[in-house]
């Protein structure tokens, strides 16, 4: 059965209420229960928890716009103008498990970025947690909309490797995840998610349990997709984004536990979903255009997040009907004297503590 049809019955359950579709039969679990206890050993230990990023990021841009200058549709022209507000929800990859330096997780490379192309002050709230399957994005997307503070106008949710560790049933994974995305979409907030990982990268994983893996992240990243583009938000493959750096640069694209990512790591993932945030909020005009040059196309949606999960860095963005447009943008890297660390928070609410259920990894 090809990746998009598959993708297609896991959606179609989860929006229907079926359960009991699995990505693989219990014959290829059973021959690769022994790497996966192995890997679970070998991955996420010895990791302390994530840095706490949130607060207020591209302060300097609190002014006017210099005289003359014309700084583009997202520039603050007058003081005092709100900041952005983004909103960070999903695993520990979301959430910058590995790094020792708020400024090096996904979410504060994000704001950053995002204040540097909006010129325009950035609110940081993260609530990922380490460990989260998606069966938590309820209660994440209950804390940034828990009525005190204003919607996110954008959230980032990076979320799956745990649904697939775990053998989640898939559609009740992607029931979850566009649960989540209805009610901030209804809120008013722009979505992009960072769909499931290929998890046939990860150095501790070995044959058949690598080619298992892979297949399996990359079916619940399509299903996901298929799912949250038919309510408007928008997907960025994750994929093996980190592959070919890695095994360039083993030491440097991951963690000491070769299974997150290192500060480069997350650097990478981060540019590869900033222009898409960015477009999500209509920064760059005209930026969903059709460009053919960049092997960009119009697909039925299926197609697409098909064809999204087998290429690292591919944006879904909804069309019209049934239709999606598969994007390959430009990564944009964060400047290095955007990192500074964040201001104070206004008001962030308090720390997140990690689920008691959740291990670590992931």
């Amino acid at each position: 059965m090809s990746r998009a049809r598959t993708a297609r019955r896991i959606a179609a359950g989860a929006a229907y209420g079926g359960g009991g579709l699995g990505l693989v039969g219990a014959a290829a679990v059973g021959l690769v229960l022994a790497e996966v206890q192995f890997a679970k050993r070998t991955v996420g230990t010895g990791l302390g928890d994530p840095p706490r990023a949130d607060g207020l990021y591209g302060s300097e841009f609190a002014g006017p716009a210099p005289p003359g200058r014309d700084a583009g549709p997202g520039a603050v022209r007058e003081p005092g103008q709100a900041p952005l507000r983004l909103g960070m929800m999903g695993d520990s990859t979301a959430a910058g498990l590995g790094v020792r330096r708020a400024r090096q997780t996904p979410a504060a490379l994000l704001a950053s970025g995002l204040a540097a192309v909006a010129e325009r002050p950035v609110e940081l709230r993260n609530v990922a947690v380490s460990g989260a399957m998606s069966d938590d994005l309820d209660r994440q997307a209950g804390l940034l909309l828990d009525g005190e503070l204003p919607p996110p106008d954008v959230c980032v949710i990076m979320i799956g490797a745990n649904d697939v560790t775990r053998r989640m049933p898939p559609t009740q994974s992607v029931r979850h995840l566009t649960s989540a995305v209805r009610r901030l979409r209804l809120a008013g907030s722009e979505v992009v998610v960072g769909t499931c990982p290929d998890l046939g990268t990860i150095e501790p994983v070995y044959q058949p349990l690598r080619w298992l893996a892979r297949r399996v992240s990359r079916q619940l990243a399509a299903a996901q997709t298929i799912g949250v583009v038919a309510l408007g938000a928008r997907t960025v493959s994750m994929g093996d984004l980190l592959g070919p750096e890695f095994a360039a640069n083993p030491r440097e694209m991951f963690g000491p536990d070769s299974y997150h990512p290192s500060a480069e790591g997350y650097a990478t993932a981060a540019m590869a979903v900033l222009p898409t945030l960015c477009a999500a909020l209509s920064l760059w005009p005209e930026s969903d255009r059709l460009e053919v040059a960049r092997n960009e196309d119009m697909l039925p949606v299926a197609k697409a997040a098909s064809a999204a999960a087998g290429q690292a860095g591919t944006e879904v963005t909804p069309a019209r009907g049934p239709w999606a447009l598969l994007k390959h943008r430009r990564r944009r890297r964060v400047p290095a004297e955007d990192l500074a660390p964040p201001t104070a928070p206004r008001s962030a609410g308090p720390a997140l503590p990690p689920r008691a259920d959740s291990p670590s990894a992931s």
